[in-house]
C-alpha cells in the first residue's frame, strides 16, 4: 500500500467525525460511540469489532468506561493506547464537571450537582461520604470526600461535618454519599445520620441543604423527599 493509500475504513471514520461534530453523540450508538473512541488510538485499522467486543464482554457503554484497565486490556484487539483513551474521558468528563460546579455561580441548579455527583461516585465500589461547601451567595466553593467505607458503609460523624462547614466558613452545606449496591434507598442508619445532622448543622447557624444517596443511574434526595422539611419542623417545636 502506498503512503498516500488509504485504508479500507478511512471514509467511515471521516463519516463518523463529521456525524459527531455536526450533531454530538445524539445520533451514536454505544457501539458507534466506541468506535469513534478507539479510533483516535488505532492508525489504520477498522475498530467496529473492538467496540462491539467491549459491549459484549461488559454489555454497555457505562461499564466499559467504568470498567479496570486490565479487565479492558483483556478484550482482544485493545491495546494500552485504547485503555488509556477509554479511561480518559470519564476523568476528563469528571474534572470538567467539578469546574464547572466549582464556577457555575449560586448553587441554582440541583440538576448540575447531581449530574456532578452521579458521575463520579456511582463507580465507586467503596461508600464515600463527599460534602459541598456553600457561601452565603450558595457559590460552592469546595468539594471535599470526609470518609471512605467499605461496601456497605461509611463512617462519619456529624460533628465531623459541622468541623469541616465551619472550617470552610460555610452558610450552607450539601452532603451525599454512594451505595455500591446500586439501590438509593435510604437505610435507617441514613435516616439517623441525616436527622443528627440536620440538628448539629442547624445549632450552629449552617443550612443542610440536601443529603443525596446516590446509586446505579438513580438518586436519592432528603430534601425533594420531604424528609429535610420534617426535620426542620422538629427543629422548631424542639427550640420553641
Amino acid at each position: 500500500m502506498s503512503a498516500q493509500a488509504k485504508h479500507p475504513g478511512e471514509g467511515h471514520r471521516a463519516r463518523l467525525r463529521d456525524k459527531f461534530l455536526e450533531h454530538g453523540l445524539v445520533k451514536f450508538t454505544d457501539d458507534e460511540v466506541l468506535e469513534l473512541l478507539l479510533t483516535l488510538a488505532t492508525p489504520r485499522r477498522d475498530c467496529k469489532q473492538q467496540a462491539r467486543a467491549l459491549l459484549a464482554a461488559f454489555g454497555s457503554l457505562q461499564a466499559v468506561l467504568d470498567a479496570e484497565p486490565k479487565d479492558l486490556a483483556q478484550v482482544k484487539g485493545i491495546g494500552p493506547k485504547n485503555v488509556l483513551g477509554l479511561k480518559l474521558v470519564p476523568a476528563v468528563a469528571r474534572r470538567y464537571l467539578k469546574d464547572r460546579l466549582l464556577r457555575g455561580g449560586a448553587y441554582k441548579d440541583a440538576a448540575q450537582a447531581a449530574e456532578y455527583l452521579e458521575l463520579t461516585m456511582r463507580p465507586l465500589n467503596r461508600e464515600v461520604f463527599r460534602v459541598m461547601v456553600l457561601d452565603a451567595q450558595r457559590q460552592v466553593r469546595a468539594v471535599e470526600d470526609l470518609s471512605s467505607g467499605t461496601l456497605t458503609e461509611h463512617v462519619v460523624y456529624p460533628r465531623e461535618v459541622v468541623a469541616k462547614a465551619l472550617a470552610g466558613g460555610a452558610a450552607s452545606i450539601v452532603c451525599a454519599h454512594n451505595h455500591p449496591s446500586g439501590s438509593t434507598k435510604p437505610s435507617r442508619a441514613d435516616r439517623d445520620f441525616t436527622r443528627r445532622l440536620y440538628h448539629a448543622c442547624a445549632g450552629v447557624g449552617v443550612e443542610l441543604m440536601d443529603h443525596v444517596i446516590v446509586g446505579a443511574g438513580a438518586l436519592y434526595s432528603f430534601a425533594a423527599s420531604g424528609e429535610l422539611a420534617a426535620f426542620a419542623q422538629e427543629h422548631r417545636k424542639l427550640n420553641l
